[in-house]
């Protein structure tokens, strides 16, 4: 077969096809640590979510990227909902069913 099932999609270029594609901004989001109290931004690569059955069992976590120390803290709905939107990695520590 040599007709295209598009209407002028044959030939067509990557340069062409995402010629109208605008870059997009890798979401960042900002933190503190309680360890050092340094403040500073983490994209969602450096960022863990874990869902659990209650709120005490929902948290997010990183690296604090001043002193190394490893951070946890609790997450509420609206927190989740952001960190998910974002991109974030997620663990669901308990059934949806």
């Amino acid at each position: 077969m040599s007709e295209s099932a598009t209407p002028g999609a044959q030939g067509m270029t990557a340069a062409v096809a995402f010629a109208g594609m605008r870059s997009v901004t890798p979401v960042v989001f900002r933190a503190g640590c309680p360890d050092c109290r340094e403040r500073f931004e983490l994209t969602a690569s450096a960022l863990r979510l874990a869902i659990g059955a209650t709120s005490r069992t929902t948290f997010y976590s990183f690296t604090c990227p001043a002193c190394g120390a490893a951070v946890r803290k609790p997450a509420g709905e609206r927190i989740v909902e952001l960190l998910t939107g974002g991109g974030v990695r997620t663990l669901r520590l308990h059934s949806t069913v």
